[in-house]
């Protein structure tokens, strides 16, 4: 018997970072800096739920109401312009099937977001590369690169894995001379680390712009991402027209209340934020004495560059992976000699250190 015919995907898969070393002794425990999750784990706001008996009998609002009405008042924003998501990577998934048909085209960064690309591709869209330079993404590129059949833009501000990120003025210049009928989503990912002055989220940019979609995740700071639970902010009818394709019970229970709890707890996010700050400029300086320099620090994690270093970013990887730390490697990216570093706890960034200098000791 033959097999039914399916699809033939003409991309790379998404292909996580290490969660794993083969070979490993067992009796050492792994640092996983790899993935940008949130140093802190989640808020003890976050925690009290998870203790208490979650009814997993009955099926979840499949409209999120509570969450949606919480995130809301948390931002001032419409309540009916909200979606929730089984992670910001389903509301991508969806907005790639509500918007694209074979022979659109979809603008990303050169180096950004892999699941954009991959769900542009799979609804049958051509993914067009819009160069960066020196990392950061080029409004003018991304203008060369618009055609008749240019759809969506997308782009992550901060950008990852790169770190950098766009100014205010930038986003809305862009907007300006992008197609009134092109959708622009801007995913907000890592927006609550940055503290430049002259940055803005995409929300707080175009909270009321018809053709402008948001991203949020509660995945980096808010530490839920075990949950995937994300939203969406965009046009009521882009709203309403996801609402109509997405899967009934996206969002499981526990994830809701765990959101909703998240989003409260203040005090956990700015002491989130000061951690993030207070070790990124730590671990930018000390490794720059080996020649390791990194971005500008933004985000939750360093893009690290080893050009000019004694050891090349897969030497070192190998190094720390047989002291049992795990950063991302960037061949995945398309980026060579660079590898990506999440910010963890106190202790996990303590011994990352301390093994950078006994790799070093032994270098000629």
């Amino acid at each position: 018997m033959k097999l039914t015919k399916f699809k033939k995907l003409k991309f790379q898969s998404y292909k996580p970072g290490k969660h794993e070393i083969p070979n490993l002794n067992n009796t050492k425990k792994i640092i996983k800096l790899s993935a940008n999750e949130s140093a802190l784990g989640a808020s003890s706001k976050v925690k009290a739920i998870l203790r208490n008996n979650v009814s997993t009998s009955k099926y979840p609002d499949y409209t999120s109401k509570l969450l949606r009405k919480q995130i809301s008042s948390k931002f001032n924003c419409d309540i009916n312009k909200v979606i929730c998501g089984s992670g910001s990577d389903e509301i991508i998934q969806m907005l790639c099937q509500l918007f694209l048909s074979k022979g659109d085209q979809v603008i990303v960064p050169q180096f950004s977001f892999l699941m954009y690309r991959i769900y542009a591709s799979i609804s049958g869209a051509k993914v067009i590369y819009s160069k960066e330079n020196n990392f950061t993404i080029s409004i003018d590129n991304i203008i060369k690169n618009v055609s008749k059949k240019t759809k969506i833009v997308f782009l992550a501000n901060p950008n990852n894995p790169t770190g950098t990120y766009l100014y205010k003025k930038d986003l809305i210049n862009l907007r300006k001379r992008l197609r009134k009928d092109i959708l622009l989503v801007i995913d907000d990912a890592y927006y609550e680390y940055m503290k430049d002055r002259n940055y803005a989220s995409g929300l707080e940019i175009f909270k009321n712009h018809k053709n402008v979609f948001i991203l949020r995740t509660f995945s980096k700071i808010y530490g839920l991402a075990a949950l995937r639970i994300g939203w969406g902010y965009g046009d009521k009818n882009i709203v309403n027209a996801l609402n109509s394709i997405k899967p009934p019970f996206n969002v499981n229970e526990v994830a809701q209340l765990c959101a909703i709890e998240a989003l409260k707890d203040n005090k956990f996010i700015k002491k989130s934020v000061k951690h993030n700050l207070l070790w990124s400029k730590k671990i930018k300086k000390s490794l720059e004495q080996f020649n390791i320099y990194s971005n500008k620090i933004s985000a939750n994690f360093l893009l690290l560059n080893f050009n000019s270093c004694k050891l090349s970013a897969n030497n070192f990887e190998k190094k720390l992976e047989k002291k049992g730390v795990i950063l991302r490697e960037m061949k995945t990216y398309g980026i060579d000699n660079h590898l990506r570093l999440t910010i963890g706890n106190i202790a996990e960034n303590k011994l990352f250190l301390k093994e950078v200098k006994n790799i070093f000791k032994n270098v000629q």
